[in-house]
């Protein structure tokens, strides 16, 4: 069963603040977006991170060297940390979080090759595959993307498999369809004039 879950992505501690003011009264699980500014562009810190208590926080990671920055993340205890394929020390960053009992996901942008990392994969509960534009909301659904699906499959069966990226009431279905497990969904939510309900249209569309 599919479940959306909505992005918070900020470049400052207020826009961060209103964001997750928009979203916690409904959702139970969001996705965090943390950007270093030389990966992608700069969003607010990881000092600066919270969430509500009664939410699952999943930490999307957007760092060229995320292993220097995991351990700040591991104190806050979230549900989960993604680490970007391409980054230079992933499979270390990986390896740490699994060592202290943190789930741990891998990004993988649209011209990463499933077969290159299948070593990243063994290592993750998740794998999040990306069809937008780092550090920003938007960017469009490119379903020849949900080719990875079978592959990541075939590498592990019960994996768990994200989707950021494009995601509206139009593509949702689609992309529930094509295998995905997690619709991690941005500007459709934070910038739509009623979020709650464009949180439940989502959620309706899945199961029409």
């Amino acid at each position: 069963m599919s479940i959306i879950c909505p992005t918070v992505l900020a470049d400052t501690v207020d826009e961060y603040r209103e964001q997750m003011d928009t979203v916690q009264g409904f959702a139970s699980r969001i996705q965090i977006d943390l950007g270093d500014g030389h990966f992608t562009s700069e969003t607010i810190s990881i000092a600066d991170v919270w969430w509500p208590e009664h939410i699952t926080a999943d930490i999307h990671l957007m760092y060229k060297e995320p292993l220097r920055v995991v351990a700040d993340l591991v104190v806050m205890r979230p549900g989960m940390v993604i680490i970007h394929a391409e980054s230079r020390d992933a499979l270390e960053a990986l390896e740490f979080l699994r060592e202290q009992h943190i789930r741990t996901g891998v990004a993988l942008l649209q011209d990463t090759a499933v077969e290159g990392v299948i070593d990243l994969i063994q290592r993750s509960d998740h794998v999040l595959i990306f069809s937008g534009s780092l550090g920003s909301f938007g960017g469009q659904v490119d379903l020849s993307l949900l080719a990875k699906v079978p592959q990541i499959r075939n590498i592990d069966p019960d994996i768990e498999i994200g989707w950021d990226g494009g995601i509206n009431v139009d593509t949702a279905r689609k992309l529930a369809d094509g295998g995905i497990d997690v619709l991690n969904v941005g500007g459709a939510i934070q910038k739509a004039m009623h979020p709650e309900n464009a949180y439940r249209d989502l959620l309706r569309r899945l199961y029409d």
